[in-house]
């Protein structure tokens, strides 16, 4: 081992790991003041691991440069460095006899803080879901993100967790199949304080959702700018869609239709369009409440997407659909798709062709594991105008459930858009985000979008809610202040609403529609996410510059000679920093 001014690098690292966890943590909080969050993510196998992010953070040893210093021994079995051909020194678990047998490093946690995570990952043979998990004491393990991993190449585990308590915990790692090894290389655990990560945040905002605009004043037929005129803009459409969930309550509700029309743009209908709702006995359809509330919808200027087309949970299929044959069932479905698709085609903005398709599969063991990309293509080729969308939940929300592990997800879109003739359908991501009463894992959050975003898929958040708690507002301003943050997000539907019409789990009123504190932070956000009103002077040479946040406008022009106005339509988009927009006075 290189020597380093009369002490071993082990050494050095000890006594930096004594400093961290020693004293009040004032060391860790001047360390950590100015680090950036790191956004990039890949589903890439690679040959040779990524690098290590943050350099580590607060793990000793990430790289396993001075062997397996720092790692102990998790459960049974053992550990060991390994080196690959390209001279890359790795940690391997090997020997196991339980899934949680691997390495393990004790890590202290601080409350109140966000950690992401990160670690290359492979599996000596094969492929098998390789998992993070936080040992909390007591028996208690906090999952922390996961990654099918193969062998023959690296893979990113990236997840992450909220610290709910102050303490040690144990880092470790989890796989099922305990006849393969895990092998593992550059590792991070990066803390992040709240003031730190809502800095990230906003610094997000500006960048994604806002764009620099320049313009210049002139008047007809020529190209010298008016100088001193009075410029005022006013958003007329923001360009994110931030929606809310609408039930069939509001058709006999006229203080529910004003407080729905007063703030949203965009919605789904929540349980409205569902097969078990249109068509409650065999042959009878009926979409008497589902058009009245299009309607409503429309008349007020509001953007639908379609909820669902299939919902593959058996527990949800109606007696008579689960009563029949394969055949009988192919019939039904195709008489489903094509009624409900062809009926609002061209009305609704995106459709969830077949709901959380990753959690259950009734269509694909009764029609065939090709079921869920056929109705994909058939929804597609009756409505090109829509988005067809994948829907799941637990995908952001808890990274426990490795079925719908960010990267099952990608696996699960893909795997609909290489089915012959699907290659060029337009497809989002749809993640609805149910989030319990405690402090959610928006560093798992984060993260997850981070994987989806490889993609390139639109991802939409399409049924957030936060159950009952003491926190319940804040927390839900935390989640959605997340998602609006992210550049890959292109719109939220929060499923919660008033009392009166039955959104008792998150109500945004009481009975008598009054705002709610959860109700407080949905308004606060709607404000704050579109741009006031503006009221500015031109300079000497025409010119006028400011920051917008995307959307369309209404500019009106006021000649600082006549007084008189011209008013004009533009929108701000990402590029349009890259332009300048004449405007001609009249």
């Amino acid at each position: 081992m290189k020597a380093f001014s009369g002490f071993t690098m082990p050494l050095l690292l000890c006594l930096a790991f004594v400093l961290f966890y020693s004293g009040s943590g004032q060391v860790t909080q001047d360390a950590f003041n100015d680090v950036h969050y790191d956004a990039s993510a890949t589903t890439q196998c690679l040959a040779e691991p990524g690098i290590t992010m943050y350099g580590g953070g607060i793990i000793v040893n990430p790289q396993f440069t001075y062997g397996t210093y720092g790692w102990t021994v998790s459960g049974q079995g053992e550990i060991a460095e390994r080196v690959s051909r390209t001279n890359n020194g790795f940690m391997a678990a090997y020997n196991r006899k339980l899934p949680l047998d691997s390495f393990s490093q004790k890590v202290l946690l601080e409350k109140g803080k966000f950690y992401m995570f990160s670690a290359w990952v492979q599996v000596s043979e094969g492929s098998e879901t390789v998992s993070a998990v936080f040992g909390t004491g007591g028996g208690e393990f906090v999952p922390g993100g996961s990654v099918v991993a193969e062998h023959g190449c690296w893979s990113l585990l990236k997840g992450g967790i909220a610290a709910n308590s102050s303490g040690p915990v144990d880092l470790l790692f989890e796989s099922k199949n305990t006849s393969k090894e895990i092998w593992v290389d550059n590792v991070s655990l990066q803390p992040f304080s709240k003031k730190q990560w809502r800095f990230h945040q906003d610094q997000s905002i500006e960048k994604v959702r806002k764009g620099k605009v320049r313009l210049q004043v002139t008047y007809p037929y020529s190209k010298a700018g008016v100088g001193g005129a009075t410029v005022l803009i006013k958003q007329t459409k923001p360009d994110f869609a931030f929606g809310c969930g609408m039930n069939s309550h509001i058709l006999k509700s006229t203080d529910y239709q004003n407080w729905f029309a007063s703030r949203f743009k965009f919605t789904a209908f929540t349980n409205e369009m569902k097969w078990y709702s249109t068509e409650k006995k065999q042959g009878q359809e009926n979409y008497t409440i589902a058009d009245a509330m299009l309607k409503f919808a429309q008349d007020n200027k509001i953007s639908i997407r379609g909820h669902t087309v299939f919902w593959d949970d058996p527990k949800y299929q109606t007696d008579w659909v689960k009563a029949l044959s394969p055949k009988e069932l192919q019939e039904a479905a195709e008489r489903r798709i094509n009624s409900i698709v062809s009926r609002y085609a061209g009305d609704v903005i995106a459709w969830d062709v077949v709901n959380e398709n990753l959690h259950f599969s009734f269509l694909e063991d009764n029609l065939g594991k090709n079921a869920s990309s056929i109705y994909f293509s058939k929804a597609y080729k009756l409505d090109p105008s829509a988005r067809m969308f994948v829907n799941e939940f637990n995908t952001i929300e808890f990274g426990g459930d490795v079925k719908v592990s960010p990267w099952n997800l990608k696996k699960r879109l893909e795997g609909m858009l290489s089915y012959p003739g699907n290659e060029d359908i337009p497809a989002g991501i749809g993640v609805q985000g149910h989030f319990g009463p405690g402090q959610p894992n928006l560093a798992y959050m984060r993260s997850s979008l981070d994987i989806l975003a490889t993609t390139g898929a639109p991802i939409w958040l399409t049924e957030v809610s936060v159950e009952p708690g003491l926190y319940q507002a804040q927390y839900l301003e935390e989640v959605l202040r997340e998602a609006y943050s992210h550049a890959a997000v292109e719109g939220i539907i929060i499923f919660a609403g008033p009392l009166p019409a039955g959104f008792s789990a998150t109500a945004l009123t009481d009975m008598n529609f009054n705002s709610t504190p959860a109700g407080d932070v949905v308004d606060k956000l709607i404000k704050e996410w579109k741009s006031d009103d503006l009221k500015a002077r031109t300079d000497e040479g025409g010119f006028f510059g400011t920051s917008l946040l995307h959307g369309e406008y209404e500019i009106t022009i006021i000649n600082p000679i006549t007084n008189s106005s011209s008013t004009s339509i533009f929108e701000v988009t990402k590029d349009s920093s890259k332009k300048i927009f004449h405007i001609q006075m009249e």
